[in-house]
């Protein structure tokens, strides 16, 4: 080579070896390509970095300097190399209404591919083919726009994980937590409805459904409530970093009405089964529902005497009718056995259930039958077993609710109900140590309440 040429070229090489190494940088060579991240908003599990970082090859000396440039290759730079393997970055996608998977993913640029791989990774994956408006997914997709990270929250408490292993397959898991629990209290008194007076108290929709539910066989919420009739309620809050979740359940609560209190613990087993019991012992719950189904109103009562609005004839009317809404869900007022199911006549489409040797609850008009029961089949108190119509000979949509004892019909709303199984004796230690503080909560809630209520 031309002496004058090779030394020109030793002299660059070494000027860009000096550069290099006296040149300013915000970062240690070690470091001198610097991450890519996108800032998220919290969410559980969801990393708010991008993957870890590549540091730069370091760079050629003089000799390699001098090969690259006599064999007349470039020298390949730190951006080249970063350009050859691409940095996962972390983006969200909010469901939004009409959305499932695959509109989301074609959103964030990702291919029907995707789609099938993802929910086909089985579970707990198929989670993902139930999508809710709101639902937040977080993905990680790489600059040549392939999808290699996921998460989302399925719960509160449960987030789920899907990452590729070395073969590029999905490997989906669930990381729990556990919540904070914490208690709350709050009391009030009815001035026109338990729902209006629950909201005033600051309880929740579904708060007020648990109280309801609790003394449900006691009080007929619909018929019985009185004004200034009261109640007071201990309950959880459940809190993530320092941050309220969600209501939890009710742990005691207290209802007065006409003068006469009601109160009910929750109390759970050391094998999970949890009731509400009176601070006797004696449990809540009865045998039976006083009434299976939410109603507006009470269209007609039980009576021997009845003149029927169809035929204008004197027919005894041996049950209860509950006007509700078309497709309101009718329960199971106890736990039974199928033994009619059908259309029955001008009943309709009727249900009846066996209750034991000296049980039959009847229910009629039905719009529809709950799919899953069959004749023969055991149902538990509360199963949805159909839905209020007007099939039959009905004048309006309402469910007809008759109850036998040994085959003789009784008004329903009246009846005497067996109750269920007090609290066993091998728990009642436990339950009073745990019931104590929370029967003192609710005398620090409600000293006067009792006295109140009969004024």
């Amino acid at each position: 080579m031309n002496r004058r040429l090779k030394t020109g070229l030793l002299v660059t090489g070494s000027a860009l070896i000096a550069a290099a190494l006296i040149a300013p940088s915000s970062n240690p060579p070690e470091q001198a390509q610097a991450s890519r991240a996108v800032a998220l908003p919290d969410a559980p599990g969801v990393p708010t970095t991008a993957a870890p970082t590549r540091s730069t090859a370091s760079l050629p000396d003089a000799d390699t300097l001098m090969d690259r440039v006599s064999n007349t290759r470039p020298v390949a730079s730190a951006a080249d190399e970063s350009a050859e393997t691409p940095v996962a970055e972390w983006s969200v996608e909010t469901v939004r209404n009409g959305d499932n998977l695959a509109a989301l993913f074609k959103r964030a640029g990702l291919s029907a591919r995707d789609v099938h791989d993802v929910v086909n990774a089985g579970d707990p994956a198929s989670q993902l083919t139930r999508l809710f408006p709101g639902d937040e997914l977080y993905l990680q997709v790489s600059d040549n726009e392939r999808l290699v990270g996921l998460r989302y929250a399925m719960s509160p408490t449960r987030t789920l994980h899907m990452t590729r292993d070395a073969a590029g397959d999905w490997q989906p898991r669930v990381e729990t937590v556990e919540l904070e629990r914490r208690t709350a209290e709050a009391e009030g008194r009815i001035a026109s409805s338990l729902y209006n007076a629950g909201i005033e108290a600051g309880l929740s929709d579904r708060l007020i459904m648990q109280l309801a539910g609790i003394f449900g066989w006691d009080i007929d919420f619909a018929l019985d409530l009185r004004r200034n009739d009261s109640f007071a309620v201990v309950y959880e809050t459940l809190y993530r970093d320092g941050q309220k979740v969600r209501n939890g359940r009710i742990l005691a609560a207290e209802f007065v009405n006409r003068g006469e209190r009601f109160r009910a613990l929750r109390y759970e087993t050391p094998e999970g089964e949890s009731n509400y019991y009176a601070p006797d012992g004696r449990s809540m719950r009865k045998a039976f529902l006083r009434t299976p189904t939410d109603f507006t109103r009470v269209s007609s009562e039980f009576n021997p005497d009845r003149v029927h609005p169809v035929y204008g004839t004197k027919r005894p009317h041996r049950g209860t009718d509950y006007a509700a809404p078309p497709g309101t869900p009718i329960k199971a007022a106890g736990d039974g056995k199928v033994i009619e199911r059908g259309r029955k006549g001008g009943y309709g489409n009727t249900v009846v259930l066996k209750h034991g040797m000296r049980y039959t609850t009847l229910y009629a008009h039905m719009r529809r039958f709950a799919n899953g029961h069959s004749v023969g089949d055991r149902v538990k108190q509360g199963d949805i077993i159909g839905y209020v119509g007007s099939t039959g000979l009905s004048t309006g949509p309402h469910l007809h609710y008759e109850f036998r004892v040994d085959g003789t019909h009784r008004n329903p709303r009246t009846v005497d109900l067996p109750e269920a199984e007090p609290i066993a004796e091998r728990y009642r230690d436990d339950f009073e140590r745990q019931a104590a503080p929370l029967i003192a909560k609710l005398d620090g809630l409600s000293p006067t309440r009792v006295a109140q209520a009969g004024d």
